[in-house]
């Protein structure tokens, strides 16, 4: 990797979002964090001001974007406070990318909030973006700036290589859109596919019509990019589990485990849920393990910095 053979410097800040997740990364890069002053008036206004000079430097931004909405808020006015401080570029480092399932106009009067928040990135005068496991990649297609899409794969698949026998593993799609994610992570494990056929009768509800593939008697590995009230993850392990599926896994990217989601894993026939720190793990749970990416997006931030490839970082 060569040396930026820029003069100017680098300095990375974090939002409220996800405070352990900045610490690590920053850790892992090499750098302290920068000194912010983020605070809410009594009427929950948001204030933020940087407590040091960043006139010309290349500032990176970590925030997270899960709800509530504050957390969008806060990022805008994060890089619209860079930006009229003179920063040189701003990135945004957004380990999470909210309302990314609103890609689409798929019924007549619906916002498509993806698109919205791009826009208001961009309006707020980012430079680049930074993110990992779009529950849609396409959305890299809303901004006009240049997005760096990392994946958790990295990550995942070195857990499972070193902690279980993939001889007798089949990975999972939980639905269609999941195929091609859970292909590459079969071929890089040497495990067999298997899909299931879902249907989702209504928001935050699925119901599993059939499974396309050979399970009986194999260890399950379900991939999906994030977990959210855990329906679609709990009824597919179900499923597997009665089509005589054996030790049940998944890895889900992002742990929004809201609502019945803990009560879903726990009663579910999942014996082991693997998530990152992309969003904070809203309570502990036995079945669930927390894996960092902490270090995979500080590569990324140096190489970004270093005008490197980041794509090699999947190479």
């Amino acid at each position: 990797m060569r040396t930026s053979n820029k003069d100017i410097p680098i300095t990375l800040f974090a939002g409220r979002s996800n405070p352990a997740l900045a610490r690590h990364i920053a850790l892992s890069y090499g750098n302290g964090l920068g000194q912010l002053s983020i605070k809410n008036f009594s009427d929950g206004e948001i204030y933020v001001r940087y407590e040091e000079s960043i006139r010309g430097s290349d500032v990176f931004i970590i925030q997270s974007t899960h709800p509530g909405g504050d957390n969008w808020m806060e990022l805008l006015m994060l890089i619209d406070a860079a930006k009229r401080a003179s920063a040189a570029r701003v990135t945004a480092v957004i380990p999470y990318f909210g309302y990314a399932r609103q890609d689409r106009k798929d019924q007549p009067r619906v916002s498509m909030g993806a698109k919205l928040m791009a826009n208001m990135l961009t309006t707020a005068g980012i430079d680049r973006v930074l993110t990992m496991d779009l529950h849609a990649p396409q959305i890299q297609g809303f901004f006009d700036v240049p997005v760096d899409h990392l994946y958790a794969s990295a990550v995942f698949i070195d857990y499972f290589k070193n902690r279980i026998d993939t001889d007798n593993l089949v990975v999972v799609a939980p639905d269609v859109g999941s195929l091609k994610v859970a292909r590459a992570y079969a071929k890089r494990l040497g495990a067999e596919l298997a899909v299931i056929d879902k249907r989702r009768p209504a928001q935050n509800e699925a119901e599993v019509v059939n499974i396309i593939g050979d399970v009986s008697g194999k260890n399950v590995l379900i991939i999906d990019d994030m977990v959210d009230t855990a329906g679609t993850l709990t009824n597919a392990a179900n499923a597997l589990r009665d089509e005589g599926g054996q030790d049940i896994m998944a890895a889900c990217t992002h742990p929004l485990l809201s609502g019945p989601a803990y009560e879903r894993v726990e009663a579910s026939a999942i014996n082991h849920l693997v998530v990152t720190d992309t969003v904070p793990l809203p309570r502990p749970s036995d079945k669930i393990e927390v894996v960092s990416v902490a270090e995979i997006f500080a590569d990324a931030i140096r190489r970004i910095y270093t005008d490197n490839s980041v794509s090699t970082l999947f190479a």
